[in-house]
């Protein structure tokens, strides 16, 4: 039987015979993290026998080898089975990868998803969702990077509010932007933050920010700011 561990590792053996030595290094960074996705948080999409057998590769989670018990126990059809999880929220929430590993991310398991499919691993129609999903990842991810980073800045520049807010006053949630106008947006129809410009362009309506938001004498304003999700 071949392993998500055979596959990944075969990927990267044709890789090193065309890629140069800078580009492997990139790939390389990819499926490791990738790799470290699914052994950590592939199992929680098992269903029937697949989670005893799980459960009996990963014993007590002790060693390095039970550790990696997941990607060692099942076929490379579960690798694009995680892709979402991976790419919108592993990436984002438990790396925190910079805008430049995000774009690279996309590219790879883009060039992973059309190897699977080549070498039979994968359903064409699964692989393609999958290449398209890497596809949007690519670009969309970095986009989320510079959003937080500039929606970061404007938090830091913001006066500070004093004294207690009102509900009125006061939203904390995983919020949808949910409206966009040049300079401005609005969180679950909260709003208007006012923004730079440049923030107004890359936002999307629906992606989701992990945001805390307060209004005082000049408006809404971001009080705490976490991620954001653009998938």
């Amino acid at each position: 039987m071949v392993t998500i561990d055979d596959a990944l590792d075969a990927f990267l053996d044709e890789q090193r015979a065309r890629l140069s030595e800078r580009t492997l290094r990139d790939y390389e960074d990819v499926i490791s993290l990738l790799r470290d996705s699914l052994n950590t948080y592939g199992h929680a999409s098992l269903v029937g026998d697949e989670v005893q057998r799980f459960e009996q590769a990963f014993g007590d989670g002790s060693t390095d080898e039970e550790m990696g018990a997941f990607c060692r126990t099942f076929g490379p059809e579960k690798i694009t089975e995680h892709y979402y999880e991976f790419l919108s929220w592993f990436l984002v929430r438990k790396v925190m990868a910079s805008e430049d590993l995000r774009r690279k991310a996309g590219t790879v398991t883009e060039k992973l998803a059309k190897w699977l499919e080549d070498r039979g691993y994968v359903d064409p129609h699964i692989a393609a969702d999958a290449v398209e999903m890497a596809a949007d990842a690519g670009r969309l991810l970095p986009r989320a990077e510079r959003l937080g980073e500039i929606l970061y800045r404007v938090m830091q520049a913001s006066p500070r509010l004093r004294g207690e807010l009102s509900d009125d006053d006061y939203h904390e949630d995983m919020a949808a932007i949910s409206r966009i106008e040049p300079g401005k947006l609005w969180f679950d129809d909260v709003g208007p933050v006012a923004v730079p410009e440049e923030a107004s362009e890359l936002a999307e309506v629906g992606w989701e920010v992990n945001v805390v938001l307060g209004r005082g004498p000049s408006g809404w304003q971001i009080l705490e700011l976490g991620n954001v999700y653009p998938m």
